[in-house]
Parts: C-alpha cells; structure tokens; sequence
C-alpha cells in the first residue's frame, strides 16, 4: 500500500497498453477551465507529485484556474486554454503539447486531443461509470476524479500558496480576532442567496453568536462588486474588510486560510476555503451538494430544499433571478454555528 492508495494504480493503468514503467517524469494534466472544479482536481496532481517526486507536469486548464498552479510543485508549464470558437483551444493545447514525448497524459475533461498525442501511456477520463456510486447515487467530483486513476481513497483537494500569495494576505487581513469571510456572489444568479441576507447573518453570528466581534471580510472577483455592496449594508464600516475584485485567486485563497469561517454560494471560492482547512459552510439550493459539496471534514451545507437530482433542474441555469429564497438566515445561522462548534474537535 502507498499512503492508503492502491499499489497498482499506474501499474494496472499500462498495462492495458503492453507497459509497466518504473518511472515517469513527463505529465500533461488536463483539468478544468472553472476554478472550483481545478481545485477539486488538485489531490489528484499532487498524488503524481508524491509518487514521481521528478516528475515535470504540465497543466492544461483554463485562463481562471490557472493561477491557482502558480506554486504547484512540479510544475513545469501552464497552457492557458482560452476558450475559442470550433474548439479552438484545444486545437492550440495540441499545438503547443504535439511536440513533446509524454511519459502520461492525465485529461480530466474527457477531450479526444489526448488521443492525438505522443504518449507512453493516458488516462482520459470516462463520464459513465465514475459518476455514480455503488448505490446508484452520484459520486462527488472529488470521487470521480480519483477515479480516473483508480485511487483506492479519494484525493482531497490542496492550494499550494506561493510566498507573494501569503505576504499579500498578511498585509491585507484583520490582525486581531476572529474573521468571518462571506463571498455572496456566484458564477450564475441562481446560486446566489439573497445578498441582504447575508449581511442579516453577519450581524447574528457577530454580535451575539459564534463569532462575536469579527471582523467581516467580503471577497470575490471582478464583477461581483455590486453583490458585496449589499452584503455588508447595515454593518459597521470599521468591521467590514471588503477585498471583492481586488485580489487574484491565489491571493484570495491566502487570505481564506486566515478566515475562522467561511460561508457563501456554490461557488469557487467555497471549494478554496475548504481547501484551505478552514470551517466552511456552503449554501446550495439548485444545484446537486452531492457532486459539489464543500470537501473536508469542517465543511457542512445547508440548502434551500426541493429536489437534489440535477436532471430535474436542467432549466435552472436559464434563470436570472434567485432560486434561494426558501433558505432563510435562521437556518444559515444555526448552521454556521454548530459548524464552529464541531470543528475544534475535528
């Protein structure tokens, strides 16, 4: 056994292609282009990192998630894959990767450019079998991606903060006590709770619940300045700390890493605070927890009811309101403070 994984994960993997090598060194990763689902890819990377400790990866993925392999170990090359029309990306991936004699290409998008590749062996990942669980409910992403090279125990997600990452969170985040992070935007305006409400539950968790006297910090992308604004009206400019669309995304992930809580929407920056170790408490309504969920045993959801099945929802994504409403801040509250309760004994 090797740190809980099976001893013939690679080995069984080539020997469907007549090989078993004793070492690789050179990888092409294929992951996402969305930020939460590269960070929920990235216990797979880091397990080639500690199994071919010489191993030179590069990483395909798009222009978002890229920066979040800025201190990757073994990282040779980033290819960002700007999304083009008629596939353009990949057609520029395979440029850029044709060239190269690959010891294993990893593709975790399923795309048919790996097969057109000079490769020793790959590994390009299959939608049907690994989405499901033995009981027929869906697998969570971090499941499935481990999947891919049959890893006996999931991967759990990992951010690999770079010296610029930390030093720019210590300049920036509170000091002295406690620190809720909220982040009330998303990539759809379906995901998102109420903003109102999440300045509602700032107030209770920090005047008389678990985090009293915290400081609030508000983080998110460019774009999302208007969903802050609304998130923090009614608190106290002195205890808000708003970052949103100041910081790049490993920059924010430093500064989650600082957080004692973190609470918001399905979301990228829900997977980097759980990545980041940090109790985090993710709000879910239309879309499927047990794919997305926060991973980590300090994490918890909370959700707006109705189905969890994806395919009762495929209109959902069309809609330009919320889809949150039913979830009320009495719940978000009580939930976030039992989180805060439990973890310390995690």
């Amino acid at each position: 056994m090797m740190d809980g994984h099976s001893t013939p994960i690679i080995a069984g993997i080539f020997m469907g292609f007549g090989l078993i090598p004793v070492f690789m060194t050179k990888i092409l990763f294929i992951t996402s282009t969305r930020i939460g689902d590269a960070v929920l890819s990235s216990g797979l990377y880091q397990y080639l990192v500690d199994h071919y400790p010489d191993c030179a990866i590069t990483v395909g993925c798009g222009p978002l998630a890229a920066p979040l392999f800025r201190g990757a170990p073994g990282l040779e090359r980033v290819i960002v894959m700007a999304k083009r029309k008629g596939g353009g990306h990949w057609i520029n991936l395979w440029r850029e990767t044709v060239g190269s004699a690959w010891d294993l290409v990893i593709d975790l998008r399923g795309s048919g450019t790996s097969w057109f590749l000079r490769a020793k062996s790959r590994v390009v990942k299959r939608k049907a079998a690994s989405a499901l669980l033995e009981d027929g409910t869906p697998a969570h992403k971090v499941i499935e991606a481990s999947r891919v090279l049959k890893l006996t125990s999931p991967a759990a997600p990992l951010l690999w903060l770079d010296e610029r990452a930390k030093e720019t969170a210590d300049l920036v985040m509170p000091k002295d006590g406690p620190v809720l992070a909220i982040s009330p935007a998303a990539s759809a305006p379906f995901k998102e709770w109420p903003q109102h409400r999440f300045s509602q539950l700032a107030q209770s968790l920090t005047h008389d619940g678990a985090l009293k006297n915290a400081k609030v910090v508000v983080l998110g992308g460019p774009g999302d300045e208007a969903a802050a604004e609304l998130a923090v009206r009614g608190l106290e400019p002195s205890q808000v700390v708003n970052l949103t669309g100041k910081l790049g995304i490993l920059e924010t992930a430093a500064c989650l890493a600082h957080a004692h809580l973190f609470v918001g929407n399905d979301s990228g920056l829900m997977h980097l605070a759980a990545a980041a170790g940090i109790p985090t408490l993710g709000l879910f309504g239309p879309t499927d927890e047990r794919l997305y969920g926060p991973w980590g045993a300090k994490t918890a959801i909370v959700r707006a009811g109705g189905s969890a099945d994806e395919e009762d929802r495929k209109t959902l994504r069309f809609s330009e309101a919320s889809l949150m409403g039913d979830l009320s801040v009495a719940q978000v509250h009580q939930a976030a403070q039992t989180l805060i309760e439990k973890a310390p004994s995690i």
